[in-house]
């Protein structure tokens, strides 16, 4: 037997990289398949370019620092990287943009500092704010659900719209944007900033057709489906609990102490939890084995600062959904973080306990 020194991620489990992955990828399902039927076949087309665009980035990058390709290939990592970024983009985004976007995440975000366990970022999210940053129009044309658009678009027209920017039958994305009223609809998040501080009351705003009970029409069953997929992620202990539950509390806590202030101007917590991109962060993002905290407290604290720099963002920043800027933010305190939360070493006593 020989004792094999290696990079991060280090995981109690008995799986090995190439298994935790596969199963981070397999519990995202239900997910991206609610996606696709609420919101379009886009998000297969999304997901087919980037992760075509992952594995041919990944091999370049490896063949030219003379690594092995297809084992580093086969650990499924640059596949979950590709797969969290197509589904955090708008459905009917261009196909470069995801092109882009998937070879920035996995060159300069995570090769360049060395591959698989050398990151200091989340890859997709690093690449989601490079494209938020230099693209904000192409980032933020998401459709309404399906059940409210003008026209229902086939996979062919989703083809079309990725590659063209118009079905095949000739509709364009602004004009998709518009519901069945002909009204332009924005994301739930989007539409009840705009009406707070238009002076509406959010119970007058959640009136919206976009608006399903307490949450976005669509976005309340696919952050159910994360959730059940994270869930199961916890169960076969492929993830920790702490950061899942510390960031959904500290989301929750500050908008339920908002909420019971003025119940009219802060929606509720169930709200907050259930819309956007809460339970994909929550449960698949910020559970990242290598940029996240290593240590069991260290994880709480992550947890929670993700939730409370998101509920803070949403609230009072420029950005409806922050989970990018708040895991990335998150990221650059993980040191910190772990340096102050690392257990005490076995048989070491602290200066005060020595007489």
């Amino acid at each position: 037997m020989s004792f094999k020194i290696a990079s991060s991620p280090h995981h109690h489990s008995q799986r090995s990289t190439q298994q935790l992955m596969q199963w981070v990828a397999l519990a995202a399902l239900p997910g991206i398949a609610l996606q696709a039927v609420f919101f379009g076949y886009g998000v297969i087309v999304q997901l087919l370019l980037a992760i075509s665009t992952a594995w041919l980035s990944e091999a370049l990058v490896l063949w030219l620092r003379k690594k092995p390709v297809l084992p580093r290939l086969l650990d499924h990592s640059a596949l979950v990287t590709a797969v969290l970024l197509a589904i955090s983009i708008p459905p009917y985004a261009p196909w470069w943009l995801i092109v882009i976007g998937t070879a920035f995440a996995i060159i300069m975000v995570k090769q360049l500092y060395g591959g698989l366990g050398n990151n200091l970022f989340n890859p997709a999210m690093a690449a989601y704010v490079m494209l938020l940053i230099s693209f904000p129009v192409q980032m933020t044309q998401w459709l309404p659900p399906v059940s409210l658009q003008q026209a229902a678009l086939s996979p062919l027209d989703a083809f079309c719209m990725v590659f063209m920017q118009y079905s095949c039958s000739g509709f364009s994305l602004s004009q998709l944007q518009l519901g069945i009223d002909g009204t332009t609809l924005a994301t739930p998040l989007d539409t009840l900033r705009q009406d707070l501080n238009n002076g509406l009351t959010v119970s007058e705003s959640l009136q919206r057709p976009v608006f399903f009970a307490f949450a976005g029409t669509g976005w309340l069953w696919v952050n159910l489906a994360y959730l059940l997929g994270g869930m199961l992620l916890i169960k076969l202990k492929v993830i920790s609990w702490r950061i899942p539950l510390a960031l959904l509390a500290g989301l929750a806590v500050p908008a339920l102490l908002f909420w019971l202030g003025s119940s009219g101007a802060s929606p509720s917590p169930l709200f907050h939890l259930f819309s956007g991109a809460t339970m994909l962060a929550a449960f698949f993002i910020a559970t990242d084995p290598v940029s996240a905290s290593t240590t069991d407290r260290g994880r709480l604290w992550y947890g929670a600062l993700i939730g409370l720099l998101v509920y803070i963002i949403r609230s009072y920043g420029g950005y409806p959904d922050a989970f990018a800027f708040a895991v990335l933010l998150a990221n650059m305190c993980v040191p910190l973080i772990d340096y102050y939360t690392r257990p005490r070493t076995y048989g070491h006593k602290a200066k005060r306990d020595v007489k």
